[in-house]
């Protein structure tokens, strides 16, 4: 029995983008990124060039992730005016609470991470950044948000098992 009349595909974007993002995330800022700077012949500049290219590309595929989100957030909320979608005020919230860092990540940290990094390979600037915190602190507020939109869409989108099969949970 289906439990709502959402586009499957929308739901399937609901239910899939949030993984897919935390594993870009777990992936290149919590692995990646660290580890890149303790390999052999690493420089700083050279760690920093691979960096602003890895981090880019992460950042369009988030902008892309972002906006197949976003569609499928539109296209639930058609539907939410018809019919109840369970848990849907919650996806809501960590949709948008999502692109909103997404916003702030892309539009401002980004930019002022890319100043710091030029001034660093000019040579004009050699000591670390408080920028990068402010990054490190929203993508950690964006994973956690991201496994918030996960759990509320697996439990809004998807029946329990029991409903599946029929059956009453017995205790």
């Amino acid at each position: 029995m289906q439990t709502t009349h959402a586009p499957r595909w929308a739901r399937a974007f609901i239910l899939l983008v949030p993984p897919i993002w935390l594993g870009l995330i777990i992936g290149i800022s919590f692995i990646e990124a660290p580890l890149k700077f303790t390999a052999p012949g690493i420089t700083i500049p050279l760690g920093l060039g691979i960096g602003r290219r890895v981090f880019l590309a992460m950042n369009i595929v988030e902008v892309i992730l972002g906006i197949l989100l976003l569609i499928a957030l539109i296209s639930m909320w058609r539907n939410h005016r018809r019919q109840e979608l369970p848990n849907f005020g919650k996806m809501q919230r960590y949709s948008f609470i999502a692109l909103i860092l997404l916003l702030i990540k892309t539009a401002v940290i980004r930019p002022l991470l890319a100043v710091h990094t030029d001034q660093v390979l000019e040579g004009s600037f050699s000591g670390g950044s408080t920028t990068h915190y402010y990054y490190i602190g929203v993508e950690a507020v964006l994973f956690v948000v991201l496994l918030l939109l996960m759990v509320s869409a697996i439990r809004g989108l998807i029946p329990p098992t029991a409903a599946i099969n029929g059956e009453a949970k017995k205790h």
